[in-house]
C-alpha cells in the first residue's frame, strides 16, 4: 500500500485552519519554488518526518476524535502541496468518521484531476493565492498560475467552500497589488478572503 510522506503533523491548532480543534498533517513535496517558502523541509530529501500508510495516519490522528466531535473540528492536510498525494487523501477519508472536517491547505496549482476528485470530500479549501498578476506569482514561485485560476474557478462553480489568503510579500509585490489581487478574486466571486504580510528572517 502506498505510503503518505509527510514533513510533520501539528495537533490542538485552533482558528487558524479550518473551524474548530485541528490536526494538521504536513506532506512532503511542493510543485512551487516559493522564494521565502515557510516550509522548505518540504523540498529537500532531508526534510522527510515519517512514512504513514493511509490507515496508520488515521490511527495516529483518531486520539484526538473526543476534540473533533466537540468542537465541529478535524484534519486540515497541508505541506508542502497535498494535493499530490490527493489518492492518500482519498483513502485516508474512508477511515474517518463522518463528523470530522476535512480541509486543505492549497496552492491549487496542480493538474485539475487532482482537484476533481477531491472536491466533494473537502469541507474547506484554504487557497495561498501568492498574487493574482500572473508575472509577479512566477517571479515568487518560478510557476506559470494558469492552474491555480483555473482550478479556483471549479471550485468556485461547484460551490465549494473557500478560504483564500493573499500575502503582502517584500520585494514581490505591493500593498496595490494586493488590492488588485482581492479585487480579481471577488469578481470571481470569492467572499471570504484572509490578506496578511509575510514576515522575512534576515540572516
Amino acid at each position: 500500500m502506498k505510503t503518505s510522506i509527510l514533513i510533520g503533523i501539528s495537533r490542538h491548532r485552533i482558528g487558524v485552519d479550518g473551524a474548530g480543534v485541528t490536526t494538521l498533517v504536513a506532506f512532503h513535496g511542493c510543485p512551487l519554488s516559493c522564494k521565502y517558502c515557510l516550509n522548505p523541509q518540504a523540498l529537500s530529501p532531508k526534510g522527510v518526518w515519517k512514512r504513514f500508510t493511509p490507515e496508520e495516519l488515521f490511527h495516529k490522528v483518531k486520539k484526538d476524535d473526543l476534540y473533533f466531535r466537540a468542537t465541529g473540528g478535524g484534519v486540515t492536510f497541508g505541506g508542502g502541496e497535498p494535493l499530490l498525494s490527493c489518492k492518500e487523501i482519498l483513502h485516508f477519508k474512508s477511515y474517518c468518521p463522518k463528523s470530522w472536517k476535512i480541509n486543505i491547505e492549497t496552492s491549487l496549482n496542480v493538474p485539475e484531476v487532482f482537484v476533481s476528485v477531491t472536491k466533494g470530500l473537502i469541507d474547506q479549501w484554504i487557497v495561498d493565492i501568492k498574487d493574482m498578476n500572473p508575472a509577479i506569482y512566477k517571479a515568487y514561485t518560478g510557476c506559470d498560475n494558469s492552474l491555480v485560476i483555473k482550478n479556483l474557478q471549479h471550485l468556485i462553480d461547484n460551490k465549494a467552500k473557500i478560504t483564500v489568503r493573499v500575502p503582502l510579500i517584500p520585494e514581490f509585490n505591493t500593498e496595490s497589488d494586493v488590492e488588485n489581487s482581492i479585487k480579481a478574486l471577488r469578481q470571481m466571486g470569492i467572499t471570504d478572503i484572509e490578506r496578511f504580510t509575510y514576515t522575512i528572517k534576515k540572516h
